[in-house]
């Protein structure tokens, strides 16, 4: 991208946050908004779907680690099937505990350790990320290891990995849609520096075309932008306004929040993040009203829309049938 960056912080940063994983917390063993091709972890039983990554030659950046529940590492024969897969305890397999019956049933062996490091070798064989309980005196939460300031965090969720250079495509194609916004030269008109805009808009769009990110068919057709070549919202396929990516959402009365940082305008995936697909990529992320993209949730656009017409459906028979 160009090196002179006029767009306003909040809209730089809106485009910057996208190759950035979800939130997390330090209950769950993932790592917390980090980027996008940072380790993976791979739930065992997903392996032989999501060991090949979809780019680099099928090697993901930053490797990975595969997440065995106990009751399957404790498992007569499993260690055939360990050598059949290339998996190996403490190089790029942990014991994965998330429940307390799991922690009873199949304890730690004395041996094993607490891991130190995201690389193979891993250096350790087990992890723990069991919540409270109140039905005995031992239902003390147990969180065992990523839980350093130096090391929280084992890797990210599958389904949310892109390479660097992914990364840096989906980047253009999104900035090169907010430019397509229906108002955008009010946006640039009322801009602290229109010239250095304008410069910018060009210069995106001269770099998507030259990356191949400019298709206007397949961003049609992705519902990215509509006939007119003007950005939409992926599932209400209203225009979106240049404007609407630096305001704050209102806010119901009674809970307002001083700091707020949700804004109007979300990154969102026209083909939702699920395992066994790699769904961060060019021509299947746009920009969409935040609460279209609380209503899609992980179910995807489609099977939304299905779900909405059936709830109008039945509202209708209910109506007819109350009168």
């Amino acid at each position: 991208m160009p090196a002179k960056n006029p767009l306003p912080q909040s809209i730089s940063r809106k485009i910057y946050k996208t190759g950035q994983t979800r939130g997390a917390d330090d209950d769950v063993i993932f790592q917390n908004r980090v980027g996008r091709n940072s380790t993976v972890l791979i739930p065992f039983h997903e392996y032989l779907v999501c060991r090949v990554a979809p780019t680099n030659e099928g090697k993901y950046e930053n490797g990975y680690i595969v997440l065995i529940k106990p009751e399957d590492y404790f498992t007569e024969g499993i260690d055939g099937i360990l050598t059949e897969y290339g998996l190996t305890l403490g190089k790029n397999l942990l014991v994965f505990y998330e429940t307390r019956r799991q922690w009873v049933d199949y304890p730690p062996l004395d041996t094993w350790s607490v891991p130190s490091s995201r690389v193979s070798p891993l250096d350790g064989e087990y992890i723990a990320r069991i919540p409270a309980t109140t039905a005995n005196e031992d239902g003390d939460k147990i969180i065992v290891g990523y839980n350093s300031s130096s090391l929280k965090g084992a890797g990210i969720r599958v389904y949310e990995y892109a390479d660097t250079e992914t990364i840096g495509l989906c980047k253009i194609q999104l900035e090169y849609a907010f430019w397509q916004c229906y108002d955008i030269n009010s946006f640039i008109e009322f801009s602290d520096d229109s010239e250095a805009m304008s410069a910018r808009k060009l210069n995106i769009e001269k770099l998507a075309r030259e990356k191949g990110l400019a298709d206007t068919k397949k961003l049609i057709e992705s519902r990215i932008l509509n006939h007119k070549g003007q950005t939409i919202c992926p599932l209400c396929l209203k225009r979106i306004s240049a404007m609407s990516f630096g305001d704050k959402m209102q806010q119901a009365e009674g809970r307002d929040v001083p700091d707020l940082t949700v804004t109007e305008v979300s990154l969102f995936h026209i083909r939702e993040l699920r395992t066994g697909e790699f769904n961060h990529r060019p021509y299947n992320l746009g920009w969409g009203h935040h609460h279209c993209n609380v209503v899609v949730k992980d179910s995807g656009i489609f099977e939304t829309l299905q779900w909405m017409r059936e709830v109008l459906l039945d509202n209708d028979n209910y109506s007819l049938e109350n009168r």
